[in-house]
């Protein structure tokens, strides 16, 4: 077994497999041949796997997947347009009109809106349940819950919830936990070592880190077993779509590839279906960003903390959110959990409130003003006006966001260099 550096960098790709092509190729195109029409029925009919369209597959694509799935351990991944389309397509995978699931209320502002908004206009409900009280579940659970959702490391109120907790409760009653680790990233921690059974993430953040390029992904944890209950009829019961097939007889524990049921059935049913594709150019500079993510990550985890410093020691600031600092009361959680560092990314508030932070915002020379996270460039976010606006103020106060709360997302400048340009900014 290789190290998770050497997975970064090589997982996914055998050059002589590519016109010895020693980085991954680009295949910009749409379509691909097929060798008969044999050929073509079989890949259709599921009975071979390989490349028919770039809305469905391409193998640029084909190889971000493969090396995600090695970084996070899992069975099989889909690679997708966007993180919020890699939530949807892993609820609606399981999720129908209904049908239920169970949602940690400290959430990133578009995916709050989406479950609170979207979902129950198709007739799926969400149920939210205090981060910081997982014992709220069971309350929430009945026959039509199809899933337990949570953020490995909240954003932006950076709460920790304690995994373990859930993964028993989701065990009880034979419930998926799906998990976004967008923000740590598995470079800092694993869910599926912790009961998680799918894994999304917005990799345009952590995971691609420059800034260039929107994708999503789902890994499936190849973990569970769908057909023990019969709360999971999408795979469990023959598909009008595929001439009856039953996605977790095929492909499901006792398949010679792994149990993959889950990932199979959200790319040919959810992306053949909603269409939300990643392009191949975006999956190939994802892939660059993956071969330094490593690197990248273990310099922001140090730096993050001396920033951290800075901030709970200014006579201005009210207070600094950061799961590894003392005063957090998430830091049990995080000693427990995060045993590769800490994440880049913290949040505060200056003591005058919101006229102060926007005066941040927007005196930042070096720092970014703007709503991403994980890049290679610092980037600072006042929530409550950009990525939680849509919110009700209850929504807000939920999600862990205040009318003067400005998120960090710390970059890869020199640390003196940051502390020195949010000195002159807060004033």
């Amino acid at each position: 077994m290789t190290h998770f550096q050497t997975d970064a960098v090589h997982a996914g790709y055998k050059s002589h497999e590519h016109n010895n092509a020693g980085a991954v190729p680009i295949y910009q195109s749409s379509a691909f041949t097929f060798d008969s029409a044999e050929h073509a029925a079989k890949l259709f009919n599921l009975e071979e796997f390989g490349n028919i369209y770039t809305r469905i597959n391409n193998p640029t694509q084909d190889i971000l997947e493969k090396r995600v799935t090695a970084l996070e351990g899992g069975s099989a991944s889909l690679a997708l347009s966007s993180g919020l389309s890699a939530q949807f397509l892993a609820i609606t995978n399981i999720c129908s009109a209904g049908d239920n699931f169970i949602s940690a209320s400290h959430l990133y502002g578009g995916s709050y809106t989406q479950f609170d908004v979207t979902f129950r206009k198709i007739g799926i409900d969400t149920r939210f349940f205090n981060a910081d009280k997982p014992e709220e579940i069971e309350t929430l659970i009945d026959d039509n819950t199809r899933a337990i959702y949570y953020e490995t490391l909240s954003n932006p109120a950076f709460s920790i919830i304690d995994f373990d907790k859930i993964s028993a409760i989701a065990k009880k009653y034979h419930i998926p936990v799906i998990v976004d680790n967008t923000v740590p990233s598995p470079v800092l921690f694993k869910p599926f070592e912790h009961g998680a059974n799918i894994i999304v993430h917005s990799l345009t953040k952590y995971l691609g880190g420059h800034g260039t390029s929107v994708g999503g992904i789902i890994v499936d944890g190849g973990n569970f077993d769908w057909g023990k209950t019969n709360r999971f009829p999408s795979l469990t019961q023959p598909s009008k779509g595929y001439h009856g097939l039953i996605f977790n007889d095929v492909f499901g524990k006792n398949c010679p590839f792994g149990n993959i049921a889950f990932a199979i059935k959200a790319r040919v049913e959810g992306l053949r279906d909603y269409g939300p594709a990643i392009s191949p150019f975006n999956a190939f500079q994802i892939i660059q960003g993956i071969e330094t993510v490593y690197l990248r990550v273990q310099y922001q985890s140090k730096n993050i903390i001396k920033l951290a410093e800075y901030l709970e020691n200014h006579s201005k600031v009210k207070k600094v959110f950061a799961p590894f600092l003392k005063s957090s009361k998430y830091k049990e959680n995080f000693d427990k959990y995060f045993k590769n560092g800490a994440p880049g990314i913290l949040s505060f508030e200056l003591k005058e409130g919101l006229p102060a932070g926007e005066k941040f915002v927007e005196g930042v020379k070096i720092a970014l003003h703007e709503t991403n996270l994980g890049d290679s460039r610092t980037i600072v976010t006042h929530p409550a006006s950009t990525t939680h606006r849509q919110l009700t103020e209850e929504g807000k106060k939920s999600a862990g966001v205040t009318p003067g709360l400005i998120r960090v997302s710390l970059g890869l400048e020199h640390i003196d260099d940051i502390i020195s340009d949010f000195d002159q900014a807060i004033g």
